[in-house]
């Protein structure tokens, strides 16, 4: 074992999960950070444990194992500092996704302004807007009252007033959330995020301050009507989340603890991780990460000026699978799989999934069905987000998926998944990304905790970042067009640093490769056909560098949107043949 595991600032992070919870070491290497070793159990905030905090010290545990270094003590707490037998660690940091959505109830002034913001903001965490008001809304006040009555919100979120605006109008919404929380028993009544018009503090304090489990204030998500910041209240808002958690699940309140407050939602970690990378890389094009896992899909997006967090949990792989129907249908499940299933095995699969969401395929028809499942809500969660993205972003057009390098993906259904091209292939048909990108797979679920970590020490995720913690799948390039099945709409030249040169001529409807290994690097020429587009315009090629991973370099030539035959027999054919080109079976 290296020395520096006893003598550096070593750093633990847990991540509590749904399904399952993760403890990962990171420590100093040669004189840099690296991803050490992760210890997996099975998640316990569910019957018959309901204590997160024994899933946690499992997970410890088994890391302990891989490790052969002792990190709990003698009434499995964690040790910390590092101690001078070489035990324990020296900081503790964690991420959770695990519990039920929060209800919430959000308010703005107007509905397509401050309301708007508002649902934007609520649709950063693990929420589920139950009801909305505004000043469009026809509901009398009692009507108002009874829906929050019914409706019991563990979180409202109140938008509305530009800085030093009207504030009457904001009083006449909040007087009905007064009322209803008071006619609610002290336990249930909701924690309240005001992030309104800043002069409105102290009425909004008279108002439903003492009337709120918790009432907290962040700067305005509109400080005037062209202006949306919710960074601010995002931060607070992630913060509140872990305070319901507390009330909700046993053992939270003791990790936060062992955290020593160093403790955030999962997403909001991604999020943050992927606004630092958004600025590293500074690249025209965005940067995007998709993590899909058993309480909720996250879509993280980091654009020049803004970036984007949304969660899914109605597209989340776990308890919430059955609901996933009331969003798409069985047969568009169906379309995404390489055998011929029906309806009813796959509809037992979505409840007995939901039952027990930590449950792996150990068929091939299992598999085929998880991953038809994870493609149609990747592809609608994907979707969805799309439509908060901003406007002026790069794209080759705006009905598409814009224009991202690199892409990021983790979570369940991609590290369940057995080789990188079912990942890959699962990628491409839920983001369908266009032009020329480099798809990453963070396979050990890195990305959220190297965004807490970052809240400790600004170096760690840096240094993990470059080490080879992540497999880079390689460089893709999916073409924007539109053809006959078999025509041929690319052609492509590889220069190795060798010398040596690889070709290919790619036809509509075909997924090719040409091999580049992880750490080489060369020079990737295209011609496109007339009308196709990788990202230099229509009709036009190019030189690029590309740099190498798993699978090479990846041609998608199906086109985008991507449309899938409407016959059954040739669909499946034709999906296990793109399975089969990314070395898949």
């Amino acid at each position: 074992m290296p020395s520096s595991l006893i003598t550096s600032n070593s750093l633990l992070a847990i991540d509590v999960g749904a399904a399952n919870t993760r403890a990962v070491l990171f420590d100093v290497i040669e004189g840099e950070y690296r991803f050490v070793a992760s210890g997996i159990a099975p998640s316990t905030a569910e019957a018959p444990f309901k204590d997160v905090a024994e899933g946690a010290r499992n997970a410890v545990a088994n890391l302990q194992k891989i490790l052969g270094k002792k990190l709990l003590d003698a009434s499995r707490g964690i040790i910390t500092p590092s101690q001078a037998d070489g035990s324990g660690v020296d900081a503790l940091v964690i991420t959770i996704s695990a519990g039920p959505t929060v209800k919430t109830v959000v308010v703005g002034l107007l509905k397509d302004v401050s309301l708007d913001s508002a649902r934007r903001l609520t649709e950063s965490t693990y929420t589920r807007i139950m009801d909305s008001m505004s000043l469009s809304d026809q509901r009398k006040p009692d009507q108002q009252i009874d829906s929050l009555l019914r409706v019991r919100p563990e979180l409202v979120v109140i938008a509305g007033g530009t800085d030093g605006g009207a504030s009457r109008s904001i009083q006449k919404l909040l007087e009905p959330i007064g009322l209803a929380s008071f006619l609610m028993p002290e336990e249930k009544r909701p924690s309240v995020l005001f992030a309104g018009n800043e002069k409105m503090e102290e009425e909004v304090k008279t108002l439903v301050g003492s009337l709120s489990t918790s009432l907290h204030f962040s700067p305005n998500i509109r400080p005037s009507l062209e202006t949306e910041d919710t960074d601010p209240a995002e931060r607070e808002l992630a913060r509140m989340i872990i305070n319901i958690r507390k009330r909700q699940i046993k053992g939270v309140d003791l990790l936060d603890l062992w955290a020593g407050g160093h403790m955030l939602p999962t997403a909001y970690a991604t999020g943050r991780m992927v606004r630092f990378l958004s600025k590293v890389y500074g690249s025209q094009k965005g940067i995007l990460s998709v993590d899909m896992g058993a309480s909720a899909t996250v879509i993280a997006a980091g654009f020049k000026n803004k970036s984007v967090l949304k969660v899914f949990p109605q597209f989340g792989l776990g308890q919430n699978l059955v609901g996933l129907l009331s969003h798409t249908t069985l047969e568009d499940i169906l379309r995404w799989s390489s055998l011929d299933i029906s309806p009813g095995v796959l509809l037992d699969y979505l409840h007995q999934k939901s039952l027990y969401p930590a449950t792996i395929a150990a068929t091939k028809e299992d598999l085929a069905i998880s991953q038809a499942i994870s493609r149609q809500a990747l592809y609608l969660a994907m979707q969805t987000a799309r439509k908060d993205f901003p406007q002026n972003i790069a794209n080759i057009k705006t009905n598409l998926t814009p224009l991202f390098e690199p892409i990021l993906a983790g979570g369940g259904a991609l590290s369940d998944a057995s080789r990188p091209g079912q990942s890959l292939l699962l990628l491409l048909d839920g983001l369908q990304p266009v032009g020329i990108t480099t798809i990453i797979l963070d396979q050990n679920n890195l990305l959220p905790l190297l965004g807490v970590a970052a809240s400790q020490n600004n170096i760690l995720p840096v240094q993990v970042l470059e080490s080879g913690a992540f497999l880079s799948v390689g460089t893709v390039v999916s073409p924007v067009v539109s053809a006959k099945y078999g025509a041929s709409i690319l052609k492509a030249k590889i220069s190795y640093e060798n010398g040596a040169e690889a070709n290919i001529d790619l036809k509509f409807g075909f997924i090719e490769t040409l091999p580049l290994a992880n750490g080489e690097t060369g020079k990737l020429t295209i011609q496109v056909a007339r009308g196709a587009d990788v990202g230099f315009g229509p009709g036009r090629g190019g030189t690029i560098p590309v740099s190498g991973g798993a699978l090479g370099v990846v041609f998608d030539g199906r086109g985008r949107p991507l449309d899938l035959p409407s016959d059954p027999v040739r669909r499946r054919e034709l999906i296990k043949k793109w399975n089969w080109a990314l070395g898949g079976g």
